[in-house]
This record gives C-alpha cells, structure tokens and sequence, in this order.
C-alpha cells in the first residue's frame, strides 16, 4: 500500500463503532413506558426561562414536595403503584357494573356519573366488556396542594380491549380489538387523615 493510500480497513473498523455507538445511544436513551415522578430535590429542578412545560414540571416538583413535608408517609412511587392498581379496579368495575367496589374508589361526584352510565346501559340491556392488557404509561401530568386537600393528575397509556354489546349480543360501540386508550385521571385525598385512600374525583380522554 502507498504512502498516499487510505487504510480501508481503518475506515471500515470506524464505520463500525460509529454504528454501534449510535445504537447504543439510542437504547439507553429509549423511555421504558412507566415514568416515575421528578422528585423534588435540586437536582432536578428546572432552569428559568425553559417555557410552559419546564415551568409545569417545576410546580409539579413544589407540589409534590409539599405533600411530603405535609405527611411524612407520602411517597410519589407509592402513590403511582396504588394508581394503577385502582386503576384497572376501577375499569373492570364499572364494565361490570359493580357498584358496590367503585364506591370507596371515586368521590361523590364521580360516583354519581359512573353509577348513571351504568344505569342508562343496564336500562338499554347493554353490557360491556373491559379488558387491561397492559399498562404502556403512567406519569403524573399536576400535582396541587390546597391546605390539606391533595390532587395528583395521571396520563396513563394503556392497551384495552372495550365494546359495548346489545341485548342481542351485537357491538355498539369499541371492537373486539387491542386499542391504545390515553385517559387524564385526578386522584384527591386529605392528608393527615385515618383514611389512607386516594379518590377518582375527575376523569376524561387524553
């Protein structure tokens, strides 16, 4: 080889690495799909001037952090784990119309909407069907403290199959078909209480 020649085997070894390298990157960085609460410590607080959706991060963090200092037993991972737990409760009760184990689980308002949905479908002799099939995302999209009353709102990402039959057996609404449903949940408690249970107290389509 010449004075003046590239080495080929050089460049090639250096395509290589380039390659794996990128690939690399790319897989550390991908999101897992369960995103913990920012905990609200220095290291994670948001620089001034970053917009709309560092400034929401950061009052999340505030509030978060309040609700601890409020109740020394608040944990944000442990509400998370209790959410999606109430969370597929709650969506299997209400396609069973189980009132009975929605009651603890929603506040008075939520009840009431929940239970005149069940009624009107069991007046039409529908049923629904609801099934989790996994739960792609939770992540905590507000967080508000008012004295001691605490809302936590939730993005959860989950993978459902939902359809509402007739009294015949036919589909009026959904597919028998895994869908991505994105639902917006606020959970509300009084800390400091006996009670140790957070309630559904609003919930809409993402």
């Amino acid at each position: 080889m010449g004075s003046g020649s590239f080495p080929i085997d050089l460049l090639l070894f250096g395509m290589i690495a380039a390659f794996l390298v990128l690939r690399l990157r790319g897989i550390l960085g991908r999101k897992t799909g369960f995103e913990r609460p920012a905990q609200p410590d220095a290291a994670s607080s948001v620089v001034p001037g970053m917009g709309r959706a560092g400034r929401a991060a950061r009052v999340r963090q505030r509030a978060l952090a309040r609700m601890r200092a409020a109740e020394r037993g608040f944990d944000p991972q442990h509400f998370l784990n209790g959410a999606e737990t109430a969370f597929r409760m709650i969506v299997g009760a209400f396609a069973a119309g189980d009132r009975v184990t929605l009651r603890p689980l929603l506040s008075d308002d939520t009840y009431r909407s929940f239970e005149s949905a069940i009624a009107a479908r069991e007046a039409a002799g529908e049923t629904q069907r609801s099934e989790i099939r996994g739960i792609e995302n939770l992540t905590v999209e507000d967080a508000a403290l008012s004295g001691n009353q605490a809302a936590i709102t939730l993005r959860i990402v989950s993978d459902q199959v939902s359809e509402t039959l007739d009294r015949d057996g036919k589909p009026v609404a959904g597919a028998d078909a895994v869908a991505e449903i994105t639902d917006i949940w606020t959970f509300e408690r009084t800390l400091n209480q006996p009670d140790p249970a957070w309630r559904l107290s609003a919930a809409r389509s993402g």
